[in-house]
């Protein structure tokens, strides 16, 4: 029997709920397809962060590192000043093992009320994939009033280094920036990772995101990568949406879509509107992946603090991220298994959390999933 040491950070709010449930789920797959699961548990966290000051030491990311896949609850807590925890341990993570794909499937089921339902011609059920690492979430930006404001800015990643002196002259007032960067072998390589997931899931068509119409440096450099790299894969299509068409269209025709590929800012906000407009972020997970590397899958959702406790949040999200992690992991058919019976529980609808209109809590969803895959429905 194959055994799987996976580290966890449950984190903050209603984090270590939804983890025990994705736990409970993933140790029944194990149970029917015959591998085990070794949970190593992290305490990074608000609470380990107000007792200690301590974020993400270098020894937490050294025991990541032996490990193929990890899972994450949430961090987030309003006892900590906003964004630290998540730059401090879910950005230090992605960055430090440079996971340049971030994986996020957007599927109506059936049994979700959704206003787009009655309208579709087929199914909704797209992978957008985010760039991960780089545009403009690379924490370069700073504030000026006044005056003359010289920095040294510094980034490093796998493919380039930059070193960029700064300085803003300012007469009055007061000016914030953020600065945005892609480079071509970042590009070239998640868009790669869309085409060749197209490719494997029998897809024909790969939409490229961008606003390559007011930001011509940036994107004109991710379409000219687009262009080399879609001309390996002649049996698939391209094409090019600015990224406001896109939020219409996800909304209006989201069946059009199948394989999309966005940078990393535009591949944020798309990515909830489209969990939004197929049942809510309850439902839908992500994927932080380094194909040839350590790998981080987690809920799409935040921490939820006014809920920590209340065994009402809705596990599904995290759930669905423990089979990304076990389809990641070479275990298809346990993953397999537990999105059927995540479909034909949502189908059914009688146990499902408030969020997706039942009245089950958080644990009796984990129960009945574990059921049902232990029962092979």
């Amino acid at each position: 029997m194959t055994n799987y040491v996976i580290p966890v950070i449950a984190g903050d709010g209603i984090g270590p709920e939804i983890v025990a449930e994705g736990k409970k789920v993933m140790a029944a797959a194990g149970q029917r397809f015959g591998f085990c699961l070794e949970w190593l548990d992290l305490p990074y966290g608000a609470e380990h962060y107000l007792r200690t000051g301590e974020l993400l030491p270098d020894q937490a990311l050294a025991e990541l590192a032996r490990h193929r896949a990890m899972y994450l609850g949430a961090v987030g807590d309003p006892r900590v000043e906003p964004g630290l925890l998540e730059m401090g341990i879910v950005l230090a993570i992605r960055f430090h093992f440079d996971q340049y794909v971030n994986l996020r499937p957007v599927v109506l089921f059936e049994g979700i009320r959704s206003p787009l339902a009655a309208g579709l011609d087929k199914p909704v059920d797209i992978a957008l994939i985010r760039e991960n690492t780089e545009d403009f979430y690379i924490g370069q930006g700073g504030r000026v009033n006044q005056g003359s404001s010289r920095r040294k800015l510094s980034l490093e990643r796998s493919s380039f280094r930059l070193d960029m002196d700064l300085e803003i002259r300012l007469s009055q007032g007061e000016v914030a920036y953020n600065l945005g960067l892609i480079s071509r072998a970042g590009a070239e390589r998640v868009i790669r990772y869309g085409f060749e997931l197209a490719r494997n899931t029998g897809r024909q068509k790969v939409t490229l995101i961008d606003k390559a119409n007011v930001l011509p440096q940036m994107y004109g450099l991710w379409r000219e990568a687009a262009a080399a790299v879609a001309s390996d894969y002649p049996e698939l299509t391209l094409e090019h949406v600015f990224a406001d068409a896109a939020t219409m269209w996800l909304v209006k025709n989201p069946e059009r879509f199948q394989v999309v590929v966005a940078p990393n800012l535009f591949g944020d906000v798309l990515s909830d509107l489209g969990a939004a407009v197929c049942g809510g972020l309850g439902l839908f997970p992500g994927g932080n992946i380094n194909p040839d590397g350590v790998s981080m899958f987690e809920p799409m959702h935040g921490s939820a603090p006014k809920y920590r406790g209340l065994n009402a949040a809705n596990p599904l999200a995290t759930v669905w991220a423990g089979a990304m992690l076990l389809d990641f992991l070479g275990e298809k058919e346990a993953a397999r298994a537990i999105l059927a019976a995540m479909s034909g529980l949502i189908k059914e609808g009688l146990t499902l959390t408030p969020d997706l209109g039942g009245k089950a809590t958080t644990s009796q969803v984990g129960d009945a999933l574990a059921r049902r895959i232990l029962d092979g429905r």
